[in-house]
């Protein structure tokens, strides 16, 4: 972006959609990607014994999920600021769709990646998509609000997709798994078709030309407060990352969980949504700065904690169980306030803003993730070590970017808007 641009964003007016339908619509698109990585975790050992695939390999599935995910959020983003959300987003379900039917048929494990790329790649454009349009009608706290309320059903989606996952596997075999989260792209594509409005104003649409995303990258990759945010998510997604490629083996193998696993995943995501939906109702009062950092104390604390008792060799199923929901408790206040916090100096490139905030977090959170997935040797000592060190290094972001002074008030409701 050439030096002296300003980067005002201007707003369109709110759509004809109830403030209730736009928050379900938003958060409905950002669940996508939470059900096809979670719904699919009961059928991992059906499939992997179908595609013969070792244990740890099956993780695979995951991450190739994420990386298609990652890599097209550099498209769809600048896409985005260009032909406009809504646009955008019906190209990406459409994609998503073709992937989940490529999935449900696919006949060997290469042919399986293949399809979970694709359709990562198609969900990269309702993520951003998604965040961009908050950002086109919202700032500050009551950004932060949207986006915690957006998260809530973010949050709650891990915890019935894997009882729902587990419902079509008493029914069906492991395809119909894939073919369920099929029929939800199809179900969204279609409420989009009927009910969603374009967010972006003419005014604000950009040129798809390398030079103006390239500018549009440097910017988000030169803005101290985003780059310091953006990797602090980084570190504390690779904790998610982690927990859900190792939780399929920690609780059915190691701790012997095979029939409760759904119902245990569960109680362990309830205590994100909760979190997610307290910061909605806080966020505005005491700021977004207050609920992030005393959120990312709490989960550093909570993570070296499960460590310890680790380490030590006294962690039961109870207590690993109890600390774990403590910290995803803890997670789900950092998650949307971080990512208002890095979005707000973006709002005039929100489109390719939101993507390289998605690329980044997503690629090294995943690759991160996958990294401690494979490391699982029977026990849960990898996860717990690799969460613990993670969160440390996320809160060292924090510290970075705030120059040692955590809590401070801003004017967050006026930062470049």
């Amino acid at each position: 972006m050439p030096a002296g641009t300003s980067l005002r964003h201007e707003r369109v007016p709110h759509p004809g959609l109830s403030f209730v339908e736009i928050v379900s619509l938003v958060a409905a698109l950002m669940a996508l990607n939470a059900v096809a990585t979670s719904m699919m975790l009961p059928a991992l050992p059906a499939m992997s014994k179908a595609l013969s695939v070792s244990d740890n390999d099956r993780q695979l599935v995951i991450t190739a999920y994420m990386l298609g995910l990652a890599f097209a959020s550099l498209f769809f983003g600048p896409l985005s600021d260009m032909i406009g959300r809504r646009t955008t987003l019906l190209i990406g379900l459409s994609l998503y769709i073709i992937g989940g039917i490529y999935s449900t048929f696919a006949v060997s494990y290469e042919h399986m990646l293949a399809a979970r790329v694709l359709q990562g790649i198609g969900a990269a454009a309702p993520r951003v998509a998604s965040i961009s349009m908050i950002r086109d009608w919202y700032s500050g706290r009551q950004m932060g609000k949207v986006m915690s309320l957006v998260m809530v059903a973010f949050q709650i989606a891990p915890v019935i997709a894997p009882f729902l996952g587990q419902v079509v596997l008493w029914f069906a075999p492991w395809q119909g798994v894939f073919a369920a989260l099929t029929l939800f792209g199809v179900i969204l594509l279609i409420w989009c078709v009927m009910r969603l409005p374009e967010s972006l104003a003419l005014v604000n649409q950009r040129p798809l030309e390398l030079r103006s995303v390239l500018s549009s990258y440097r910017l988000a990759l030169t803005t101290r407060v985003t780059v310091g945010y953006m990797m602090a998510m980084t570190f504390i997604f690779a904790c998610l990352f982690a927990f859900i490629n190792s939780a399929q083996q920690v609780f059915m193998e190691h701790f012997a969980l095979a029939e409760l696993f759904p119902i245990v995943f569960a109680a362990i995501s309830i205590a994100m949504a909760l979190s997610s939906y307290l910061n909605s109702q806080m966020v505005e009062k005491y700021g977004l700065r207050k609920m992030s950092h005393m959120a990312i104390l709490g989960f550093a604390a909570t993570s070296v904690l499960l460590a310890a008792i680790a380490f030590s060799g006294t962690l039961s199923i109870v207590s690993f169980i109890a600390i774990q929901s403590l910290a995803m408790f803890f997670f789900g206040f950092i998650g949307p306030n971080f990512n208002t916090m890095a979005m707000e100096p973006l709002g005039r490139v929100a489109g390719a803003g939101s993507a390289m905030i998605g690329f980044v977090t997503t690629l090294i959170g995943a690759l991160l993730g996958a990294g401690i997935g494979k490391l699982y040797d029977g026990t849960e000592l990898p996860l717990v070590y690799g969460t613990a060190l993670f969160s440390v290094l996320g809160l060292i972001c924090v510290l970075v970017t705030e120059n040692g002074k955590l809590f401070r008030q801003q004017k967050e409701q006026q930062l470049a808007t």
